[in-house]
């Protein structure tokens, strides 16, 4: 090793500052146009160091992944490298050493699954960037061609003739129907191209500038282009044009098709793997047997896997519904195709260890779930917002864009990843999302969320600290704002754009007065300067003029007078009215008062008093 990287004062912050742009595959800061630093040049000769030892034992390693697997060793506690310390030799020597052994270790999935991430991340970009790139190689292909034509300052017969010629091949170069080299294609293009364009224009086409040439000859391609296929559906021309679409029918479906059952495996061994980890987890005794972070390890492997899948999945559903462009959609679906059996290499280190019949064993009375079975099984329970007054959740019937919130750890559950070693189980967002800090979590159980909204920078942290010693769950998670000196340079300008806000709905209701201000118009006002001096005259004429009243006889009882008064109304009030039963009236008559034939009177009382149930 050069003697520089002692002297450069390298400290781990060093390593860890500048991000990662594996499109260019080389490891570069972000202020990659300045001359580099002494520092920079140092750690340039870490990684070449790294390359040269690695092809030393047979095995070739692209800088972009030395470049990732320094910086992972780095952050990794284990390792001992303080942040802060400066570097010594014996420190590069241990950086190297560690560097070289996990990148030979062709039997680690760990290892598998950081090639893959960088693979993908060097061969994948957006679908726009894929076509301006094959567009820019055609363009570069036609510039020489181009040139010859712009350029040309042809006088004489021939060379005229020879001008036309080079135009016809520029034509059927840039629309790529057909071979410039086939006699009966370019007779066909040069007759649609005379119909346009005869060859006695060319004397006016040679008076333009460079520029107005270029366009017209992008015009007249696209002319030409337009006549062949009308010709071709006509079935009077189209020599050498393929059939695009019966091409992609053909060919999305069958791509398509491999896609599904490449992932249809993975996601099979990822709920595999799950099952055991989940037996593991309930049963101690089985830690000791087996070897559980290989399990995880795997599991993040077949994981990251299904999400770049899942990625070039939607990419193929696109592509049917598009029929414009064809010969762009041809390239891209052979970019895609391509990109999709390359991936499946990384996917065999998790094989060594854990082949079928092992799985078989380990899945010995263990029922395997889907993601979706999972799902639905705690479809029901949510979460209680009066049990939380200071943290706010979201739900579907009351959130917009509930769908295109961009949940933390690619929207497993944080707290069973962190409560169980890593384990990876899929969030249900209809239990609730949790907004922490503008981040979004999801839960697989209501319990879990509950436990992690007590503590959510407990759960956090440690889960920061378990990618560190898992390098490859830096992407898996998407936790580059927390690493961002391990930043994906596809990732780079999409961070900022995928951020976003939830629209929240909800019933209100305002109000408002008619008019909350008195009114200001000041109604003496006026605009008019004739008016003011017509007033102001007005004034000046009163202040000599006298007023005088009189009042006769007559007039005196004339004056108006007004009052006011309440019209009478009807009002009525109740009082207290006597009442009474009815009861018989006592009737008692007393016979014999009148004496009779005896001296002695004798009275008979005789009660006529009819009854109380009578009356």
């Amino acid at each position: 090793m050069s003697s520089n990287l002692v002297q450069a004062k390298l400290t781990v912050r060093t390593l860890q500052a500048p991000p990662l742009s594996v499109k260019s595959g080389r490891f570069r800061s972000e202020a990659h146009r300045m001359p580099p630093t002494q520092a920079e040049s140092v750690i340039k000769n870490i990684i070449r160091e790294i390359g040269q030892e690695c092809a030393a034992h047979g095995e070739i390693v692209p800088e972009t992944l030395v470049a990732f697997m320094v910086k992972a060793v780095v952050l990794d506690p284990s390792n001992g490298f303080n942040t802060d310390r400066t570097l010594t030799k014996s420190d590069v020597q241990k950086l190297v050493k560690l560097c070289v052994n996990r990148l030979l270790d062709s039997k680690n999935p760990s290892l598998d699954t950081v090639k893959m991430q960088v693979y993908f991340d060097m061969n994948y970009t957006s679908r726009e960037e894929f076509l301006e790139e094959h567009h820019r190689v055609i363009e570069s292909r036609l510039s020489s061609v181009s040139r010859e034509i712009t350029d040309s300052r042809a006088c004489v017969r021939e060379e005229l003739e020879s001008l036309y010629r080079k135009i016809v091949s520029y034509v059927l170069l840039r629309s790529g129907l057909g071979s410039p080299t086939d006699i009966k294609i370019v007779r066909e293009a040069t007759a649609a191209l005379q119909s346009v364009f005869p060859q006695t224009e060319l004397g006016t086409f040679l008076t333009l500038s460079k520029k107005d040439k270029e366009r017209q000859l992008k015009e007249l391609t696209m002319i030409v282009t337009g006549i062949r296929l009308f010709n071709r559906d006509c079935g009077k021309g189209g020599e050498g044009i393929d059939d695009l679409p019966a091409i992609l029918q053909e060919a999305i479906p069958a791509t398509t098709q491999h896609v599904d059952s490449q992932l249809e495996v993975v996601q099979e061994q990822a709920y595999r793997y799950t099952a055991i980890l989940e037996k593991v987890a309930k049963n101690p005794l089985m830690s000791q047997e087996l070897q559980p972070y290989m399990l995880r390890e795997a599991l993040y492997n077949v994981r990251q896997c299904e999400i770049f899948l899942r990625v070039i999945l939607p990419i193929f559903i696109a592509l049917s519904n598009l029929w414009t462009s064809f010969q762009d959609e041809t390239v891209l679906i052979s970019i895609l195709s391509n990109l999709t059996t390359h991936l499946e290499p990384f996917l065999g280190a998790h094989d060594l260890f854990f082949p079928e019949k092992v799985i078989q064993v380990l899945l010995d009375g263990v029922t395997v779930k889907t993601d979706v079975c999972r799902i639905k099984e705690h479809i029901e329970d949510k979460v209680n917002v009066a049990d939380f007054k200071k943290l706010e959740w979201l739900f579907p019937e009351t959130t917009a864009n509930f769908d295109k919130l961009l949940i933390q750890y690619r929207g497993f559950c944080a707290y069973t990843f962190a409560t169980t070693d890593g384990l990876l189980l899929p969030g249900n967002p209809s239990i609730g999302i949790l907004k922490y800090k503008d981040k979004y979590y999801t839960f697989n159980t209501r319990d879990a969320a509950y436990s992690f909204a007590e503590n959510p920078e407990n759960y956090i942290d440690i889960i920061r600290e378990k990618a560190k010693r898992n390098a490859e769950l830096i992407q898996l998670l998407e936790l580059h704002q927390q690493f961002e000196s391990l930043i994906q340079y596809s990732q780079m300008k999409e961070v900022d754009k995928r951020y976003i806000k939830p629209i929240t709905k909800c019933e209100t209701g305002t109000q408002t007065d008619t008019h909350l201000l008195p009114p200001t118009i000041v109604r003496s006002y006026e605009w008019n300067e004739w008016e003011l001096r017509r007033k102001a005259i007005k004034l000046a004429n009163l202040r000599r003029k006298v007023t005088h009243s009189v009042q006769t006889d007559h007039s005196h009882m004339r004056r108006e007078n007004c009052s006011q008064v309440y019209p009478s109304k009807d009002v009525g009030t109740q009082s207290m009215r006597e009442g009474s039963s009815r009861v018989p009236r006592p009737q008692i008559y007393i016979a014999g008062l009148r004496g009779g034939q005896t001296k002695t009177t004798y009275g008979v009382k005789v009660n006529l008093t009819r009854a109380v149930d009578e009356t």
